[in-house]
């Protein structure tokens, strides 16, 4: 038999441990306690007798000053007869203080009370056996409380304590550092009030409440705070909610720390519902409904959140084997890996590398075409090489506002789309490409008008009457001035483009599209979508301007040499043809708004009716106008409805004027003040009030993007930014409603009828469709990044969807929460464990609000696509992803490196309008 003894402070009963065996031998009158302690040897010697001498029992006591506390009795064989052992040692002791019951209770009381003790005592013995090296090394990562960059090694351990030091130094004052000015210095600045909880949590160890402390005793904190072992991480995270220090907490305490974590991770809806999550921890971890948990019970969970998530699909939990050596991809000669890079590089910008290349050796030919041409002629004893460069530069500029009329025929490219050109021509780079051919034009601007006006003009006012009459009759034999040649009409509609075109190309910037250059009033109206949109109609202006500008020239006289009509006639008519469809289209394509739902984090939905004959597939988009707004402005959204919808839906991020606009109009429409419509309340009214009262809103598309080609890949990886999963939606309703489909098929079995139909979120199916076609695409997984956990409103239908009609789990919805920190900081521990918890028992995740768990910070995306290489080797994965330009950038290369490294092969696309 052995025994273990621990002594300490009650507030801190397991600072020592220590363990030993009772010889067979020993005198049991030699052993002498208070308190009737010499009594305890001889039953202990006893029960070690009356059982097999090779069962041992090891008996953890705790020693204070007046008493023995037996803190577990631990089996080797047998858990039953230990717990009888247990039971025996307190009925033949009643002197002995349980560590787990600290109150006296009534005689006829005390056979239910080491019913109860037995049974949590029965659960402890369990979890310490059940406690594996493997878990534990798991744990080691969990607790953080500072960065994640801390280590063991004592290099960096050292330098982050010279970085809390030199915040000491800037934070004390007289020496001492205040309690709240903690958390900036360990490096909680956004987490302060979850410091101030670690503080207090340290100072009570000292069994101080102190306000102030010194250098020396925040390096003891810090000490503390950074300790590598995960059961000393555990001791002060426990201490911080155990206020009272009598080593339990009960669920005011758990509530107080669950209000203290969504604090820290701005969750106001988390604290809210506190109260409900800490009963849901004392349901399950107190069984016995004794008001309390202990030290061992927050560890079990904490080391079994994995297996509570396995009680449920894993919807956002990736099932990878790892059938692939990644590593052995990887070629170790380097020219074979610069080789293998510059052919990935060479398959992924093929078709943009050919289109350049043309487009710029075309340019290159007029250029020298015209050069040679003039050089040849009489102006060019006038004027040199100027005439010969402008006159070039002219041409140039002639095909380059022909060819950026052809990117923004919207129309035309989606058409093209579904046909084979779509395998050699770059479609998705079409707005690319038109930013591309405009600062051609800038440049053809300015090598054009600057050695007209800089060289080529003061030429021919300086130049001798011999040279000047090799070129007089183009001027009609006068001598023209400075003045004059800018004020005839080639000159007047020459500066008209130029400012009109500086105007147009100035306010399309991004800086001033956007909103990022701030002006003062009243040029503040000079930035923004609106200007950018009413400054590029001037260049409707500037194509006349143009045809005039190329009809009275100076040194061409016959029909044949003016070719500006030439060059822009097609084009412009083509363009003016496609805006003339939209505008016809548009009238017909008038819809009633069936249901407007205002969402959290500033977006609305708006359900449409389906206008007749108006098809579109999954990943395109849509331009609405609202003429009550303005009869000239149109405004593009991906459309998140199915094709086979008899509705569309769209997600509206207000952003801007336009969209703050119709929000109001369909919230005036209700004649309701706006402050008091909420989500509800707007959608029932918008369903029972006359159509006609509705504002009318007009649509113009479907136009193509680069997600409608996700059936041209075996699977899918969809990364969508906030309202950048919008283009995804689309795509996850119309996989859903193929697998759905066949699901049905295979089963024979009626469909269900859809309850969710009061939502407008749910992807009907047409029955007898006859869309019979085999989808390419074997399995998607849907990753979306989002900063407010309200977000996770948008598509809760959708997702709650794909949970509960994915037989075949084919699609994998992975959410992410930014604001939230790291599932292994200290900060999110507790919410990740109510997280798993709920989830557990009733399958829902507690921050979105659906089946699919959310997990927290940003995803390790190297990880996610290595994990999708080594799922599917030999396949093709299509990597559409929508969202700011940084990540784009990283998503590319790992595609790049990736598809040279695995035999998986990656095709990146971002969307954007």
């Amino acid at each position: 038999m052995r025994l273990s003894a621990s002594s300490g402070s009650s507030s801190k009963r397991t600072n020592y441990s220590r363990s030993f065996e009772l010889p067979d031998d020993l005198d049991d009158s030699s052993i002498i306690s208070g308190g009737g302690g010499a009594m305890l040897p001889i039953f202990l010697s006893g029960l070690g007798r009356q059982s097999n001498s090779q069962d041992l029992v090891e008996v953890t006591l705790e020693l204070e000053d007046d008493s023995v506390v037996v803190c577990s009795v631990t089996p080797t064989r047998e858990l039953e007869r230990n717990l009888s052992i247990t039971s025996r040692i307190r009925r033949k002791f009643p002197w002995l203080r349980s560590s787990t019951n600290a109150s006296e209770t009534a005689s006829e009381d005390e056979a239910e009370e080491n019913t109860i003790m037995s049974a949590r005592d029965a659960r402890r013995i369990k979890a310490s056996l059940q406690r594996s090296r493997s878990n534990a090394q798991q744990a080691l990562k969990g607790l953080r409380f500072i960065s994640t960059s801390t280590s063991t090694r004592a290099c960096d351990s050292e330098e982050l304590w010279r970085k809390v030091e030199s915040r000491f130094r800037k934070l004390a004052k007289d020496g001492l550092l205040s309690r709240d000015d903690f958390g900036e210095c360990i490096g909680m600045v956004d987490s302060k009030e979850f410091a101030v909880g670690i503080f207090d949590a340290l100072a009570r160890r000292r069994r101080q409440k102190i306000a102030k402390i010194t250098k020396e005793e925040l390096r003891d904190f810090w000490l503390q705070i950074s300790d590598q072992s995960f059961d000393a991480r555990l001791q002060i995270f426990f201490d911080m909610a155990d206020i009272n220090e009598d080593g339990r907490i009960t669920r005011e305490e758990i509530q107080e720390l669950i209000m203290l974590s969504a604090s820290a991770n701005k969750l106001s809806k988390l604290k809210e519902q506190a109260e409900d999550y800490a009963s849901l921890i004392m349901e399950e971890l107190d069984p016995e409904n004794l008001g309390y948990i202990e030290l061992w019970q927050l560890e079990t969970l904490l080391l079994q959140r994995d297996n509570y998530m396995n009680y449920s699909r894993p919807l956002s939990t990736a099932s990878v084997g790892w059938s692939q050596n990644l590593g052995s991809f990887r070629p170790k000669n380097v020219m074979r890996r610069v080789t293998g890079t510059l052919r990935s590089h060479i398959l992924e910008n093929w078709q943009r590398g050919w289109i350049l290349m043309l487009w710029f050796f075309v340019m290159a030919g007029l250029f020298a075409w015209k050069f040679n041409q003039y050089r040849n002629k009489a102006a060019f004893q006038v004027m040199g090489y100027c005439v010969a460069a402008a006159k070039g530069a002219a041409e140039t500029l002639k095909l380059n506002m022909a060819l950026i009329l052809l990117p923004v025929c919207r129309n035309t490219l989606t058409w093209l789309r579904s046909t084979r050109a779509r395998s050699f021509i770059p479609f998705d780079d079409n707005i690319n490409f038109h930013k591309t051919i405009a600062c051609a034009i800038v440049l053809g601007i300015f090598i054009h008008a600057g050695t007209h006006l800089a060289c080529d003009f003061p030429r021919i006012i300086n130049s001798s009457p011999e040279d000047f009459a090799l070129i007089a009759s183009d001027f009609g034999n006068t001598r023209p001035t400075y003045k004059g040649l800018l004020s005839g009409v080639e000159g007047v509609t020459g500066i008209a483009m130029v400012v009109l075109m500086a105007i147009s190309f100035t306010l399309a910037t991004r800086g001033f599209r956007r909103n990022l250059v701030k002006l003062p009033a009243p040029f503040n109206r000079l930035t923004g979508f609106n200007a950018f949109w009413y400054s590029h109609h001037l260049l409707g202006l500037v194509y006349i301007l143009l045809i005039v500008h190329g009809t009275f020239l100076f040194l061409a006289h016959k029909w044949d040499q003016k070719t500006a009509w030439m060059y822009i006639s097609v084009p412009l008519l083509l363009y003016i043809a496609e805006r003339s469809v939209r505008t016809c289209r548009s009238e017909h394509y008038s819809v009633k708004v069936l249901k407007v739902s205002v969402l959290p984090g500033n977006v609305f939905s708006l359900v449409m009716s389906k206008p007749q004959g108006f098809k579109y597939e999954s990943g395109q988009y849509i331009f609405l106008q609202c003429p009550t707004i303005s009869p000239f402005e149109w405004h593009p959204f991906s459309i998140t409805s199915a094709p086979g919808d008899d509705y569309l839906i769209v997600h509206i991020r207000i952003v801007g004027d336009w969209t703050q606009e119709l929000k109001r109009i369909f919230a005036e429409g209700t004649h309701l003040p706006p402050s008091i419509i909420g989500p509800a309340k707007l959608s029932t009214l918008l369903e029972q009030k006359d159509q006609t009262s509705q504002p009318r809103l007009l649509v113009d598309g479907p136009y193509g993007a680069p997600a409608q080609d996700y059936k041209n890949y075996d699977v899918l990886l969809l990364v969508g930014l906030g309202i950048g999963a919008t283009p995804f939606i689309s795509i996850l309703r119309d996989l859903l409603n193929n697998t759905t489909e066949e699901h049905q098929d295979s089963t024979t079995e009626t469909s269900r009828s859809d309850d969710s139909l009061n939502s407008f979120t749910s992807s009907n199916v047409t029955p007898g469709s006859g869309n019979k076609k085999l989808q390419r695409v074997k399995s998607a997984h849907f990753y979306w990044v989002t900063r407010e956990p309200g977000s996770f409103e948008w598509f809760k239908g959708v997702m709650d969807q794909v949970a509960e009609m994915d037989h075949k789990g084919q699609i994998e919805l992975h959410n992410y929460l930014t604001s939230v920190y790291e599932e292994h900081d200290a900060r999110s521990t507790l919410i990740t464990m109510v997280q798993a918890l709920n989830h557990a028992k009733h399958g829902v995740d507690i921050l979105s609000g659906t089946r699919v768990r959310t997990h927290f910070a940003r995803p390790n995306w190297k990880e996610v696509c290595t994990k999708i290489a080594s799922k599917h080797p030999y396949a093709t994965v299509g990597v559409f992803y929508c969202g700011l330009p940084v990540l784009a950038k990283e998503l590319k290369k790992l595609c790049h490196e990736l598809s040279h490294k695995t035999s998986t092969r990656f095709e990146f696309h971002k969307e954007y309008f």
